[in-house]
């Protein structure tokens, strides 16, 4: 039988790591640590690692039987009840780059099911916190999605993949919600994005191919804010799940309804000839 744990008890120590880690990243931030590359163009720092290290041993430390799984490599596989999804670095693009948008996520489930969250931004000092059934919370203050109404009105986010974007059709949806929103960013960190849902600074946000250790925090904390998240075609997210919609509830069907349309080609606009355009 499992250990019976508090789960609502989890969110003071995760952000005390989540601070650690961070303050570590800014460290290497600063010092504008030289450039790895894993794969094609997949960036990876000593700063991923290192934050990765940090984390794992204070979960280890603290929580000695719990599974992890770390984007940077790190697997603990028990097949305990307590698992953490860690990405010790999210946005690592950006920060390689000097572009101060990026993160610590910290994502707990037990026996599948996403029960706290903590998502910490350290240029900013802003930690994002959620635990299941308690609302979500900014820097301790309750935050909650916004209530714009519909998705011409709305101000959306996406992502497109590190790698092999050549596979990936999201300049099609990208370029077809631009015209039926009222804009769409694109700011590298599927934690923050998600985050920005859950405090009302964008009203959706949408990704394909994603992986746990990027939405298992952020899911959860734009559920506990009052937002619906779902798969592209309206089901339920299990937490292994890749394609993820995000919204403040209002716009969700609209934007379900869109992406439907795009996927059968119904309605595409074609996207502007530069040469045309030139002249």
């Amino acid at each position: 039988m499992s250990q019976q744990i508090d789960h609502f008890e989890f969110v003071p120590q995760m952000s005390a790591i989540a601070r650690e880690a961070g303050a570590l990243l800014m460290d290497y931030f600063r010092a504008r640590v030289k450039i790895e590359y894993k794969g094609d163009a997949d960036l990876v720092t000593e700063a991923d690692r290192s934050s990765e290290r940090l984390i794992l041993e204070r979960i280890q430390a603290q929580w000695p039987s719990h599974d992890v799984i770390g984007e940077e490599g790190a697997r603990i596989e028990t097949g305990g009840d307590y698992r953490w999804y860690v990405d010790p670095l999210d946005g690592t693009t950006n920060f390689a780059h000097g572009f101060p948008v990026f993160c610590v996520s910290l994502g707990l489930a037990f026996q599948g099911e996403r029960k706290a969250a903590v998502v910490y931004d350290p240029t900013r000092d802003e930690l994002f916190a959620a635990e299941r059934g308690r609302g979500a919370v900014l820097n301790g203050e309750r935050i909650a999605v916004s209530k714009t109404p519909k998705l011409v009105q709305s101000l959306v986010g996406t992502g497109f993949p590190s790698h092999k974007r050549h596979k990936n059709p999201n300049i099609y949806f990208y370029h077809q919600i631009t015209l039926r929103s009222h804009g769409v960013r694109r700011a590298g960190s599927a934690a923050l994005d998600l985050t920005s849902v859950a405090a009302g600074r964008l009203d959706g946000f949408w990704e394909f191919n994603l992986n746990a250790w990027d939405t298992a925090a952020g899911i959860l904390i734009v559920e506990e804010a009052g937002g619906k998240v779902t798969g592209v075609e309206g089901h339920a997210l299990a937490i292994t799940d890749r394609d993820v919609v995000a919204t403040n509830g209002f716009i969700h069907s609209e934007i379900l309804h869109e992406f439907q349309e795009i996927f059968a080609g119904r309605g595409l606009e074609p996207l502007p000839d530069p040469r045309e355009y030139r002249k």
